[in-house]
Formats: C-alpha cells, sequence, structure tokens
C-alpha cells in the first residue's frame, strides 16, 4: 500500500505513538534531513545526502526512517513570497509522487518559505565559517522545516 499524502492537519491521526518524523529540504544538489524526538517536540539536524539518483536517494531516506522509527515525512515546499509554485516547488512535488508509491510512511508538505535564508542568517550571527555553514545548512534547513510543523501541529506545547 503506497504512502498517504496527507494535509499537515491530518497527519497526527496517522502516526503510532512514539513515530518521530523526518523533515527534508529537497534542495538541487542535496537532500538536508532533520529527525523528531519521539515526542514530536524537537526537530534536531540528521544528515546531508548528495543528490544522488532518484531511487538511490529514496532507499538512504526509507533505511534511515526504518533505523530510527519514523512514521512520517514532512517535506519543504519552496513556494513563491506570493504564495505560488515555481520550478522547485514542482521539484517537489514530483519527488513526492515518486516517492509515495515507495512507502506506507504518511507524508505531508510544509511551506518552507525563507526557511535557507534564515538558518543562514542564524549560522551568519553564530559566526559559523563558510565551509562549516555549507556543511550544515541543509540538514539545519530541514530541521527549521520540520519544527515549524511540530509547531504548528501543536506537540510543543504538551
Amino acid at each position: 500500500m503506497p504512502a498517504k499524502l496527507c494535509e499537515i492537519d491530518d497527519l497526527p491521526a496517522l502516526l503510532a505513538p512514539g513515530a518521530r518524523l523526518i523533515g527534508v529540504d529537497l534542495g538541487e544538489k542535496t537532500i538536508g534531513l532533520a529527525l523528531s524526538d519521539v515526542n514530536r517536540c524537537i526537530a534536531s539536524p540528521l544528515e546531508t545526502l548528495p543528490r544522488g539518483k532518484f531511487k538511490a536517494d529514496a532507499q538512504k531516506m526509507l533505511a534511515l526512517a526504518a533505523k530510527f522509527g519514523v512514521g512520517g515525512f514532512v517535506i519543504g515546499l519552496p513556494k513563491n513570497m506570493d504564495g505560488s509554485e515555481g520550478p522547485s516547488a514542482q521539484s517537489a512535488r514530483a519527488f513526492v509522487r515518486n516517492f509515495t508509491p515507495l512507502t506506507e510512511l504518511a507524508v505531508t508538505f510544509w511551506d518552507e518559505r525563507l526557511s535557507t535564508a534564515a538558518v543562514e542568517r542564524t549560522l551568519l550571527e553564530a559566526d559559523t565559517s563558510r565551509k562549516r555553514r555549507d556543511a550544515v545548512v541543509d540538514k539545519v534547513a530541514a530541521a527549521y522545516i520540520l519544527q515549524g510543523a511540530l509547531d504548528r501541529l501543536g506537540y510543543g506545547k504538551r
């Protein structure tokens, strides 16, 4: 049975107790991943995968999901500032269209407008070197995306 592509508000009903979430920042060259705790309150950067062939990327993501007891994926949807969707959002939607038949885990989108810019600004304020920023920005952006979704769902207020 393929994954359930759902709206963010429908996600909690599809998750088993203690199931974590993976946040995903799909870039052109890399895929940033973040992981929630079992209570789904805190998102932490997990890993940055270099983009390769779709099937290999999807298998790596699913292997991490199995390893960490994940119940769903929160995929960043890069909308334009006016809310419209450009080529990056279309690419994210295409990724999810190909990904959902490979898993039974829940999948939802989260509007990630300005997530990378916010993360880069934070890393600059922390006086992080350019080399270090380049190494961590995608997985930190994934954590920013996932934390936004967790906050929206009210998990941090329990």
